[in-house]
């Protein structure tokens, strides 16, 4: 078997996590895709995959291995698209990953219009609050709230900042009324995003002034949009960055708190892998996105609750 397809059907093998999803890819029988794997193995001399009858797995070697091979199939493809028309009109398939919350409210209502500029693109979402890695994963964007990718390979691109508010229902505050100090917190119902950095401690600044407060859940969760719906309930205070609650604040559904503390603020980012050439649907995607941020003032709406924007607009016109 020549060496290409060995190579093509061990990247598809590590991306899938299955030997017969790669084979059906390929069109192979599950017995000529066990060949394949072992005849690559014994022609390199390494163990690349382990595998139960439940799951498989990478080796070091099956890694390191993987994300050469997965560079070369890439230029290959864009080298073939360069060939053709694909530079301009995109395809295949975009694994984008972000959190629910963002996958929910930015990426999934704008995908029907992305998609009649390149239809010929088919994107699949990964929703998960846990970045997964991106060469186990076989992802190609994902949009992530850190600063820094531990692997250098990873190319991060600044999409905009976003304020955290402390908010609650107005119902909750007409029966339990609103705290006046950050201290006032401790006597209140608290609704914790637990994959947060300290979660269970808010530190809030004010000028030169700060203050670490020590909080305990009335209810956490690792899914922002359950401890909204939580808030909107009226179960408690709610700990959300604004590209999630923006428009509930707007509404009426929350009230923000303690307006003039401010929480550490959150990066979005938009994480990928660096290549030399890279695939005509990442590079659309990604600028695609970034648009769509600034056209919409996204970053602005963001960054300061309604009220204050309002504010500033007043004090710019002199009224």
């Amino acid at each position: 078997m020549d060496r290409f397809t060995q190579i093509e059907f061990f990247v598809l093998t590590a991306e899938t996590g299955s030997l017969s999803k790669a084979a059906e890819k390929l069109n192979m029988s599950n017995a000529a895709a066990s060949r394949t794997l072992n005849a690559l193995e014994e022609r390199l001399g390494a163990r690349l995959v382990e595998r139960t009858t439940r799951r498989l797995w990478l080796t070091d070697a099956g890694r390191a291995y993987h994300r050469r091979c997965s560079t070369i199939l890439a230029e290959m493809a864009e080298a073939d698209s360069a060939a053709g028309d694909a530079a301009l009109n995109p395809r295949g398939t975009l694994r984008v990953t972000s959190s629910v919350s963002f996958a929910m409210m930015h990426i999934a209502p704008w995908l029907p219009e992305f998609s009649l500029h390149y239809p010929e693109l088919s994107v699949q979402i990964v929703a998960a609050n846990r970045y997964p890695d991106f060469i186990e994963a076989g992802i190609d964007v994902a949009i992530r709230t850190r600063e820094h990718e531990g692997d250098s390979g990873i190319t991060v691109r600044r999409l905009a900042e976003t304020r955290r508010i402390l908010a609650a229902s107005p119902g909750y505050l007409a029966r339990h009324g609103r705290p006046k100090t950050p201290e006032d917190l401790a006597s209140h119902r608290m609704l914790i995003y637990n994959l947060a950095l300290d979660p269970h401690v808010l530190h809030l600044m004010r000028g030169e002034e700060s203050r670490e407060i020590p909080i305990t859940s009335t209810l956490d969760s690792n899914e922002g949009q359950v401890i909204c719906a939580a808030g909107y309930a009226g179960m408690g205070i709610v700990i959300q960055p604004l590209y999630i609650v923006h428009d509930d604040i707007v509404a009426g559904r929350l009230v923000p708190l303690l307006e003039d503390w401010q929480l550490p603020r959150l990066t979005i980012n938009i994480a990928y892998q660096s290549r030399r050439h890279q695939p005509a649907k990442i590079r659309v995607f990604t600028q695609a996105l970034i648009d769509r941020v600034e056209q919409l003032d996204l970053a602005r709406k963001w960054s300061a609750l309604p009220h204050e924007r309002m504010d500033a607009h007043l004090q710019r016109s002199g009224l």
